[in-house]
């Protein structure tokens, strides 16, 4: 199915949006002080393993329960130790949208070492269509650049930057420490909701449920 035919949210950043300084201080030692068992083990069992992240390091907080629909997610393993640290962070960088009932169905911190690569992709899951998409550095360096649309950017610890996923983007860490971002994303609750997500959520119910239908049992 081509996901391209459905409008993403009118009011998400054509190019970069920035948020403001959020006081990550706390957050950022709690990063950095993650044991590698945790980050090995959190990164094996993350469901966003896709080529395009390269060998980018994830612990999953908050995920949607399915790709094509933002409006459902579970809680990771870690959600309810970090929670304490996160809403802060969350609450601060989202506060200029001035929504009175906000959500926020994906968050993680992302880990990409000294050489990494994450390649030129748009998020093309239905799911990534009408949420903001932001991030807030944790830890970085100068010579961290991230690209939207063919722009380099570098965005310094604590800054809360909201980037057009939609469009092409990629990072890459040139330098000789590790990144890290905060990743989440956020949408208002009490706005109207794309015609599109219903139909689409049903027809691929109804292809999984053919699916299911046609497999012989065992």
């Amino acid at each position: 199915m081509n996901f391209d035919q459905f409008a993403p949210n009118p009011r998400k950043t054509t190019s970069v949006r920035r948020l403001g300084t959020v006081d990550v201080t706390r957050l950022r030692d709690a990063a950095l002080g993650l044991p590698e068992t945790v980050w090995n083990a959190e990164n094996a069992a993350k469901p966003n393993q896709f080529d395009t992240l390269g060998r980018t390091e994830h612990v999953i907080f908050r995920m949607v329960s399915t790709f094509a629909d933002w409006r459902e997610s579970v809680d990771g393993p870690l959600w309810r130790e970090w929670r304490a640290l996160l809403e802060p962070a969350l609450a601060a960088a989202t506060s200029g949208y001035g929504y009175a009932r906000g959500a926020f169905p994906r968050i993680m911190l992302a880990r990409m070492g000294s050489g990494g690569i994450i390649q030129p992709h748009r998020d093309t899951n239905p799911a990534a269509k009408w949420p903001h998409k932001i991030h807030v550095p944790l830890a970085t360096n100068p010579r961290v650049a991230f690209f939207v649309g063919g722009t380099r950017y570098h965005f310094t610890e604590g800054e809360a930057v909201e980037v057009n996923n939609m469009g092409p983007h990629a990072v890459r860490n040139g330098g000789d420490t590790p990144r890290i971002h905060l990743i989440f994303e956020y949408y208002d609750l009490d706005q109207p909701e794309p015609a599109w997500i219903d139909p689409l959520c049903a027809e691929l119910a109804g292809a999984d449920r053919g699916v299911a239908n046609s497999t012989p049992a065992t």
